[in-house]
């Protein structure tokens, strides 16, 4: 048996956290990116530091949805509050 770490939105498109492991993901996602903003606004100051954080962010961001999406019980689709 798979263990769901998200559910479905009971409003709009998407999943939230159910459990330790989903909420311990998107805090952790946000924890990164928040860090490596960070770090970047206080260390580098050039065109290639801009695009490293666009493109950890565009890399985060992917990561987390892919993985809420697998570990989601039941199919992400528009919800209007009935389930």
């Amino acid at each position: 048996m798979a263990e769901y770490w998200f559910k479905p939105k009971r409003y709009g498109y998407g999943a939230t956290p159910a459990t330790w492991q989903g909420w311990a993901l998107t805090l952790g996602t946000v924890l990164a990116i928040v860090a490596v903003s960070l770090y970047l606004r206080f260390t580098a100051h050039s065109p290639q530091a801009l695009l490293a954080f666009l493109l950890f962010d565009a890399a985060a961001v992917s990561t987390l949805i892919i993985i809420s999406y697998r570990k989601t019980e039941g199919a992400w689709r528009w919800r209007w509050g009935d389930r």
